[in-house]
């Protein structure tokens, strides 16, 4: 278990050392503020930019790091953390099974029970059975009862399930049956318990070869072989789909036309009597519905295939921009820092909250985006990082010049004056 946590806060190394140097930035500037040590370095002619060029060294270095860590380290403990995961499925495969849903993971089983309970939760309340699924013929065989208990022995293949104060249902169908008003016949019986063992050998066994595709498995250069790999099946499939479309259309061969329309009315339908008029507009109907349903039925599979290789772009560009991550929420959380003079936790800790949030948020917004082509992968990838950049120029610029992040004075001079010109000196001091 200390291993799988370890893969876990091992994948989250990303996300946590950004959010870390946007707060100790805050707190250490803030620090120095609060405390006027800043001011004795301004004092002795030492600038902002100055100051902080050893830190934005560090940064640097950090920034190298995570990228480091973001295309080798990374990937194995996704890697690692989904192998341990099926192993622990087999393992613990109680633990696989989730409370108020049909449980669908061991091939020919549905089991649905309604609490899960006990030390290793491996006792169960109102358990449900569906066994021996067929695709063609389902529910054919049920067992319920009130209590249950799995148990599973290391090494082995089985699970044993172990049902108490329950039921067993099998309909009994016949391969001449006919399903028009005939009835099947049945067996039903009660039992006070009931054990079976269940072959768990498949639960969660996947191909490895096919999970290790996954984006958060794959280094960059994977991921940009992945999209390479992609790219060029899903240009196949629309030229394919293409020429498709153009011979279903009934466009075969296109011909020089030579004829000569002065003899005819502008109005097309108007050259022939009313049945030609119903068979041209039919027939044209027929040439454009047939395409239009092919268009639908490609829309899907073409929107799937695009957004397959979206997922693998967008994530080699998420991988380049949380790299730099550290850097970007540093020369937030520095300035920032220098303006509000507050050390501590509490009201840095706040401001880090909130403005990694929201770099977060648009991090995932611009992901889902790209993924839904709506922009491109690039910009989605990089879209927090656009965002926040300007926030980060222009808090240093103010820093350095010593001012807030807002002047007030800035916004209410202009309409104090304003308010002077409409209403006037006299106006302004009246007496009763």
């Amino acid at each position: 278990m200390l291993q799988f946590l370890g893969y876990i806060a091992q994948m989250q190394v990303p996300l946590a050392l950004p959010i870390a140097i946007l707060l100790s930035s805050i707190m250490a500037l803030g620090n120095l503020s609060e405390n006027y040590e800043f001011a004795a370095i301004k004092s002795a002619g030492i600038s902002l930019g100055r100051f902080l060029r050893p830190l934005i060294m560090l940064m640097l270095v950090l920034s190298a790091l995570n990228f480091l860590f973001l295309n080798y380290a990374f990937p194995r403990a996704a890697f690692k953390f989904k192998n341990m995961l099926s192993d622990m499925q087999k393992t613990q495969p109680a633990l696989a099974l989730i409370p108020g849903t049909f449980n669908t993971d061991i091939p020919g089983y549905s089991i649905k029970f309604d609490e899960k309970y006990g030390e290793d939760d491996n006792l169960l309340k109102n358990v449900l059975i569906y066994y021996e699924l067929d695709e063609r013929l389902a529910n054919l065989k049920v067992i319920t009862a009130k209590y249950g208990e799995i148990t599973t022995e290391e090494g082995s293949r089985y699970m044993t399930v172990i049902l108490k104060d329950g039921h067993h249902y099998e309909e009994i169908m016949s391969q001449n049956v006919s399903f028009v008003n005939q009835k099947a016949s049945s067996t039903k019986s009660t039992f006070d318990q009931y054990s079976f063992n269940i072959d768990i050998s498949k639960l969660g066994n996947v191909d490895t070869q096919e999970y290790k595709q996954d984006r958060e498995m794959l280094s960059l250069k994977q991921l940009n072989t992945q999209v390479d790999t992609l790219l060029p099946q899903y240009e196949e499939y629309v030229t394919l789909k293409a020429k498709n479309l153009l011979v279903r259309s009934g466009i075969r061969t296109m011909h020089v036309d030579t004829i000569n329309y002065d003899a005819f009315a502008p109005d097309i339908l108007s050259n022939y009597d009313s049945i030609a008029q119903k068979r041209l507009i039919s027939g044209a109907m027929g040439l454009v519905r047939n395409p239009m349903d092919d268009i639908k039925g490609f829309n899907t599979v073409l929107k799937a295939k695009q957004k397959n290789i979206n997922v693998y772009n967008t994530e080699y560009h998420r991988r380049l921009a949380f790299s730099i991550a550290c850097l970007v929420l540093f020369f937030i959380g520095a300035p920032l820092g220098s303006i509000i003079r507050k050390g501590g936790f509490g009201l840095p800790m706040i401001l880090a909250i909130v403005i990694f949030v929201i770099y977060f948020f648009v991090s995932t917004l611009g992901r889902n985006m790209a993924h839904a082509s709506t922009i491109t992968p690039a910009l989605g990838g990089w879209l927090a990082t656009i965002v926040l950049v300007p926030l980060g120029l222009l808090l240093m610029s103010r820093a350095t010049k010593d001012k807030g992040i807002f002047n007030v004075d800035a916004f209410l001079k202009p309409l104090m004056n304003l308010f002077k010109k409409r209403v006037g000196p006299n106006d302004v001091n009246t007496t009763d």
